[in-house]
C-alpha cells in the first residue's frame, strides 16, 4: 500500500465548532491523521511519501474558479476586516436558501463566507487552504499511481473532503478529495469509475458533482439523512439524473443498525460495483460507522473494518482510499489500517 501523507495537515486546527447549536471543541482534530500515520509505521504497510503538487487548474475539473479564488483569499480577508480576527476562526451566520440569489458573489465578507458554506459547523482557519490543497495533492498522486500500475493507494489526509460540493465547503470539508481523484483517473484515461463512500455520513459533495454524469458510479452506506447530517441528501430514491440515471445509489440505514445489517448493505454495494464495471475505484473511508465513535450510531467493531478492506478487495479493482470522517481518536488509526491490511492481505 502506497499513502501519501498530508504533512501540513495540521495547519488546520480549528479552535472550536458549533455542534447542534452549542460551541463545543472540534471533532475533526489534527490528531486523527496523526494517529493513522503512527498505525501504518507500526505494522509497516507499504511505503508513506509526500505528494507532488498539481495545479490549480486540475482543481477547476472538480471546483468552479471562483470558490477556489475565495477560499485561497478569505483567511487574509478575514483578518483584514479586524487585525484581532487573527486570534478567531471564521464562521458563516447567512446562507441565501431558497428564492435568494447565488448567481451574484456579494462585495460583503461575511456573506460571501455564508454563499460558499452549508453550515456553522466547520472553522475556516489560518491553515485551511494549505491543508485543503495539500489534502487534494495526495489524492491526485494516489489516483495517478494507480494508472502507473500501483494495486491500492492511500491519501492520508485531513480536513476529509466528502461533503465539499463543486462551490460550497461544510461537514468539515473544503476540497472534495475522492471527487478530484475520481477525474483525475478519467483524465488519465480511465473510461468509468467508481467511487464508494463507506462514510457513517453521507457525500452530499460528491453526489451533486457526479450527479448528471454517467462517467463515474457513485455508491454511498450511510445513516438515514431525515434523522442524520447532511439531512437534506442521501435518500434511496435519489438515483441519478439524464445520463448520470442509474449512476447514484444511496443505502440509507437506520441510527442503531447492526453489523449484519450494515455488511448486507455492503454486499449489494459491491454487486452493484461489478456490474458496472468501472476502471478503477475510489473509497471515500470513514470509520466513524465504529460503534464508539460520538457522532455515530452504528455498532462496527475493530475487527470488522478488516473484512471491509477484504470484501473491496476482492472487487479486483485498483483502488485507492481516501480518509474521511473517524472520531473515535484513540481508534481510528487501529479501524482505518485494518481496512488497509484486509485490502492488501485479501489482494
Amino acid at each position: 500500500m502506497l499513502t501519501f501523507y498530508n504533512e501540513h495537515h495540521a495547519q488546520h486546527r480549528g479552535r472550536f465548532e458549533f455542534f447542534r447549536g452549542a460551541q463545543v471543541p472540534c471533532f475533526e482534530k489534527p490528531e486523527r491523521a496523526d494517529l493513522v500515520a503512527a498505525e501504518l509505521g507500526r505494522r509497516g504497510l507499504g511505503q508513506i511519501v509526500t505528494p507532488h503538487g498539481v495545479p490549480l487548474v486540475s482543481l477547476e475539473r472538480i471546483h468552479t474558479p471562483r470558490y477556489l479564488h475565495f477560499l485561497r483569499s478569505a483567511w487574509s480577508e478575514w483578518i483584514a476586516l479586524d487585525a484581532a480576527n487573527a486570534e478567531r476562526d471564521a464562521f458563516p451566520s447567512v446562507w441565501p436558501v431558497r428564492t435568494l440569489r447565488s448567481d451574484i458573489e456579494p462585495d460583503n465578507f461575511s456573506a460571501r463566507l455564508g454563499l460558499y458554506s452549508m453550515d456553522s459547523g466547520t472553522p475556516l482557519t489560518a491553515g485551511t487552504w494549505i491543508a485543503a490543497k495539500t489534502g487534494a495533492d495526495c489524492a491526485v498522486n494516489a489516483a495517478h499511481a494507480l494508472r502507473l500500475g500501483e494495486r491500492g493507494t492511500f491519501a492520508l489526509t485531513r480536513p476529509p473532503g466528502h461533503h465539499a460540493g463543486a462551490d460550497f465547503f461544510g461537514g468539515y470539508c473544503f476540497l472534495n478529495n475522492a471527487a478530484l481523484a475520481a477525474q483525475h483517473l478519467l483524465d488519465d484515461g480511465a473510461r468509468r469509475v467508481a467511487i464508494l463512500d463507506l462514510d457513517y455520513h453521507h457525500g452530499n459533495g460528491t453526489q451533486s458533482i457526479f450527479y448528471g454524469r454517467g462517467d463515474v458510479l457513485f455508491i454511498s452506506i450511510h445513516a438515514d439523512p431525515r434523522s442524520e447530517y447532511p439531512f437534506y441528501l442521501g435518500h434511496a430514491d435519489e438515483t441519478g439524473e439524464a445520463a448520470g440515471q442509474g449512476c447514484n445509489m444511496n443505502l440509507p440505514l437506520a441510527a442503531g443498525s447492526t453489523p449484519a445489517h450494515w455488511f448486507a448493505a455492503l454486499e449489494t454495494a459491491c454487486i452493484k460495483l461489478a456490474s458496472y464495471a468501472p476502471d478503477a475505484l475510489v473509497v471515500s473511508l470513514g470509520v466513524d460507522t465504529f460503534v464508539g465513535d460520538p457522532l455515530s450510531h452504528f455498532a462496527l467493531q475493530s475487527a470488522d473494518f478488516l473484512r471491509i478492506g477484504e470484501r473491496i478487495a476482492h472487487l479486483a479493482l485498483p483502488t485507492a482510499f481516501m480518509l474521511e470522517g473517524g472520531y473515535a481518536v484513540n481508534e481510528i488509526g487501529i479501524n482505518v489500517v485494518n481496512v488497509l491490511e484486509g485490502f492488501e492481505t485479501a489482494a
